[in-house]
């Protein structure tokens, strides 16, 4: 039994690390995959698992980023330093509409929002979105092209955008690449900002859930929930590095197909199969 838990948490950190960090949903992923794959575990701890094994995700942006991000680092000038200051000022104003409205509406969205209905159709909404948007921008160029280009009010309006993902199946990743898109970022650069608001983002829902859930843990419940969270943190840096040089070449319209014909999947299975 042990090792039937272990092997659904090593597959649902696969599914974590790959879907938190393209622009597909890993909320929406996590939700639809636990209709098949149900660790034998008690409601509290699966609801608290599926938010902490982000963790694990987020501990590979740390890694591949660390330099840039550590404003203490020996190697840097005086004035890189300031320059990382100032991308973690940014990345604080971005929080704040997401920590804010996430706070206020956190049992109400896992009560009234998480499930195949409302997964499906953000899939399908926010899949002609991005094919929308990139149509859209096309022929437009991009003003924000670096982290001095970006400014505070942008950093703030990508933040509100942010707020879209507290809706299962939008995505966190998704809402806040499109929004900087639209607001005039570089692919690149909406992205790194993507995986830079992500870090306090992450780390406050999981103390979030941690403290909701208490700190007592079985020993099986924190073996699967290390798993996962170690399996998360390998696959994360795989699929970063994967999209950092996937949008070098391409734009995001294979992410918005991808989704609506997920969502019409999602929906054709539990209206007729399940």
């Amino acid at each position: 039994m042990m090792i039937i838990e272990l092997l659904k948490a090593v597959f649902l950190g696969v599914v974590e690390g790959i879907t938190e960090w393209l622009p597909i949903s890993s909320t929406g992923h996590m939700i639809l995959v636990e209709e098949f794959i149900q660790l034998n575990a008690s409601p509290a701890f699966k609801e608290m698992f599926f938010v902490v094994i982000q963790l694990g995700a987020i501990m590979a942006v740390v890694l591949l980023y660390w330099r840039k991000l550590n404003p203490f680092s020996a190697g840097k000038t005086r004035w890189e330093k300031r320059e990382t200051m100032e991308i973690w000022y940014k990345v604080i104003i971005g929080v704040i509409p997401a920590a804010v409205m996430g706070l206020l509406f956190d049992d109400w969205l896992n009560e009234h929002l998480y499930n195949y209905q409302t997964v499906a159709m953000m899939l399908i909404i926010y899949g002609v979105l991005f094919i929308i948007v990139e149509n859209y921008n096309k022929n437009r160029l991009s003003r924000v092209n670096s982290f001095n280009d970006l400014t505070y009010t942008t950093a703030f309006l990508i933040g509100v955008f942010q707020v879209l993902s507290l809706i299962p199946g939008t995505s966190r990743s998704g809402a806040t690449i499109l929004g900087g898109i639209l607001l005039g970022a570089s692919r690149h650069i909406a992205a790194e900002y993507s995986f830079f608001l992500s870090i306090p983002v992450m780390f406050g829902a999981s103390a979030v859930k941690l403290v909701k859930f208490g700190f007592e843990f079985s020993g099986m419940e924190l073996t699967i929930l290390l798993t996962g969270m170690i399996v998360a943190f390998v696959v994360s840096v795989i699929a970063i590095k994967f999209l950092l040089g996937y949008i070098k070449r391409n734009d995001f319209k294979a992410f918005g197909w991808y989704r609506i014909v997920l969502g019409l999947l999602v929906l054709g299975y539990f209206v007729f199969l399940g």
